[in-house]
């Protein structure tokens, strides 16, 4: 009797462990078929990071009252940083994907390197190379373009604002051609930015998110 208890017992803890591991695979499994949240990065400058506005009145945190109130779950991280530049995004864009691992990246990063009159090829490669790394790590990229003012030069104006286009062209990236459509451009533009003339103010937030809006919808919608 001894010996058969102590086969009985070794068949009952094969059989449990048995049963455990298939449990877990199964469990596994279930949680593998549930469809992952959206996380959105967007990785910008002042435009995106709510310069001298109170918190919670920038374009980013509405674009998170907009996807709450549409019933669109995701969660927006914004790693916008006031000055930075596209060779500064690009510096701190590996940990940004390590650590939030985003199923949507929106770029918003170049208006910094025209006011310091960096080389446009530099800008054009930052952006390129920040695109083909979300990417490569399985996000959709949205580029947000920006233009400089006419007083530039109408060569380097126009060069300028064809870089956002051309690396959306060579990624495959979806794109937002002006992120200030609406407001550089409006009848009142003055009162649509601060006493700086380069940050829009609070009431101009609800256009910069309609910009971004309709294309980052359709990443959100695409399987």
């Amino acid at each position: 009797m001894k010996r058969l208890f102590v086969l009985n017992r070794r068949d009952f803890i094969l059989t449990a462990a048995a049963f455990g591991s298939a449990g877990t695979s199964a469990v596994a499994q279930a949680q593998a078929a549930v469809p992952r949240q959206p996380v959105i990065l967007v990785l910008g400058d002042s435009l995106s990071a709510e310069y001298g506005l109170k918190r919670g009145e920038g374009w980013v945190p509405l674009l998170e009252k907009r996807l709450a109130a549409q019933k669109i779950p995701a969660t927006v991280v914004n790693a916008s940083i006031s000055g930075d530049t596209s060779s500064g995004g690009r510096a701190r864009f590996a940990s940004l994907l390590a650590q939030h691992k985003p199923s949507h990246v929106v770029v918003e990063l170049g208006a910094n390197d025209a006011l310091r009159g960096l080389p446009l090829q530099n800008t054009e490669e930052n952006l390129l190379q920040i695109t083909k790394a979300a990417q490569a790590a399985g996000a959709k990229v949205l580029i947000v373009g920006i233009q400089v003012p006419p007083n530039y030069g109408g060569d380097y104006t126009r060069r300028f604002e064809a870089v956002f286009g051309k690396v959306a062209g060579a990624t495959k990236a979806a794109l937002v051609p002006f992120l200030l459509k609406g407001v550089a451009d409006a009848p009142d533009a003055l009162a649509l930015f601060q006493a700086d003339r380069i940050h829009p103010t609070a009431a101009a937030q609800p256009q910069l998110l309609d910009n971004v809006w309709p294309e980052l919808r359709k990443l959100l919608a695409a399987k």
